[in-house]
């Protein structure tokens, strides 16, 4: 069981002031979202943590560079779920070292990573600010934030970025995008944006939904010509974007001036490769064939510390679940482009566990299911089919470790899951969520901190990560 830390404050009075301005979504879907709590960590588990995730975030993007190399578009296309129109963008081959979160769950077995988030990374505001504003009001000097260094990770992203950018030739005032009305997208993004401008770069907010493009010159905000652009907003999504009005599409648009060197895009296209859960898979078929890599490009893709990191941070992840009914070991169904555990289905393996048949096949937290069922619009209905209906991996299931947590409605026994944010190839922050046994939009934000300082040798050993 997690330890939590209950602060001694209600979340009227916690989140009032700098705090909701910070966090004004602290309450999302009629609910509290972020409680006035702390999970704990030890030490050495945010050390393992910081060296396991920066070593997967090595991987991902060897492996990315791989299949921008040496893959066929057709891998891309069925392998991956890369939709055609984004491959040309998407082998475009950009600076490594993005705005990532990782998630993470700590078990028995040692900490897995089940998937990354490579494209659109949302829970920035409360690692980076939110964090520490608890951590204060605990009143212990025994606590210590984690994510203390994730602004200057952010500044010095963008510096990389924007360096890049200008020796393709692409410069000027950075342009954020998201869509205006959703404030938990364009707090996210405001966040960054005013990171970006404390780097020493001009910065302006451009609502999604005002953005203009003119195929083949170029992308403007209100006559204003955009040359680099961070963008809250899915790849997978914009490809299919089309103007009803002029019938011109946009997504299309959009990637062609990307080809063309005329716009710079944060994160970068390539991240879409990553985004895909086929890369998982991906991934996995690699570790097992690495023996064969030679015959196949030259050289053998993993060293022997890479494979040591896959087979321990990992999980065997396949395009079938043919391995995991075999040999009846449970496992979890993830669509391709599943978002907040839409597309995700736990399995039993064709046996009877500690699961349960039940909780195994619960596609979503029970709450928003129960909304769902009571409630469903036919827009509900349209995103649970576009989730359901893609195309799917199979990922050996682990258990997730317990967490109790107080809310305005009582106790709630929940299950922890550990975001970790990788910025610029470095941990830059960690987002703990309390929800059901797949993590959904209805899970609870409780901060991370740290207890007592590390000891001599963890110490060292952190040190010589630094």
């Amino acid at each position: 069981m997690r330890q939590v830390v209950q602060l001694p404050l209600s979340h009227e009075e916690v989140f009032q002031g700098e705090t909701e301005q910070q966090i004004p979504y602290h309450r999302m879907y009629g609910k509290q979202y972020c409680v006035p709590a702390l999970t704990v960590y030890s030490p050495s588990e945010v050390l393992e943590l910081r060296i396991a995730a920066e070593a997967v975030d090595g991987i991902y993007c060897k492996v990315m560079r791989f299949i921008q190399q040496y893959m066929p578009d057709s891998f891309l296309e069925h392998q991956l779920g890369i939709h055609p129109g984004l491959i040309p963008a998407a082998r475009m081959e950009m600076v490594t070292g993005g705005i990532t979160r990782q998630d993470w769950i700590i078990g028995e077995a040692g900490p897995k990573c089940i998937e990354n988030n490579t494209d659109t990374p949302t829970g920035i505001p409360e690692a980076a600010a939110l964090e520490n504003i608890l951590v204060g009001l605990a009143e212990d000097a025994a606590l210590t934030a984690p994510s203390a260094e994730m602004d200057t990770r952010i500044r010095e992203c963008f510096k990389m970025w924007l360096e890049f950018y200008t020796e393709q030739g692409l410069k000027g005032p950075v342009t954020f995008t998201s869509f205006g009305e959703h404030v938990e997208d364009r707090t996210n993004t405001e966040y960054l944006m005013r990171r970006c401008q404390e780097a020493g770069y001009e910065v302006f907010y451009a609502p999604l939904e005002e953005l203009e493009i003119v195929p083949g010159e170029a992308l403007y905000h209100r006559g204003r010509e955009i040359n680099l652009l961070y963008r809250l907003y899915p790849l997978e999504y914009l490809i299919d974007d089309r103007d009803e009005t002029t019938g011109v599409e946009i997504g299309a648009a959009l990637l062609e001036l990307v080809r063309e060197g005329r716009l710079g895009l944060m994160n970068p296209v390539q991240h879409v490769l990553m985004q895909s859960k086929g890369f998982m898979a991906a991934i996995w078929s690699l570790y097992e064939r690495n023996e064969q890599t030679p015959e196949y490009c030259g050289f053998t893709l993993f060293d022997e510390a890479e494979m040591d990191v896959i087979s321990r941070y990992l999980l065997p992840t396949y395009f079938s679940s043919e391995p995991f009914e075999l040999n009846a070991i449970s496992y979890v169904a993830k669509s391709y482009w599943g978002r907040e555990g839409r597309g995700t289905l736990l399995l039993d393996g064709g046996r009877d566990n500690a699961f349960g048949k039940q909780d195994m096949e619960h596609p979503l937290n029970e709450a928003l299911e129960s909304n769902l069922a009571s409630g469903a619009t036919d827009e509900d209905e349209e995103i649970t089919a576009y989730y359901e209906n893609q195309p799917k991996i199979y990922q050996q299931l682990v258990p997730m470790e317990q967490a109790v947590i107080e809310t305005e409605d009582g106790a709630y026994s929940g299950y922890l899951l550990t975001g970790v944010f990788v910025i610029g190839g470095r941990l830059a922050g960690i987002l703990p969520r309390v929800g059901e046994k797949v993590t959904g939009d209805m899970a609870y934000y409780c901060a991370a901190t740290v207890r007592e300082r590390m000891n001599d040798e963890e110490e060292k050993e952190w040190k010589t990560w630094d």
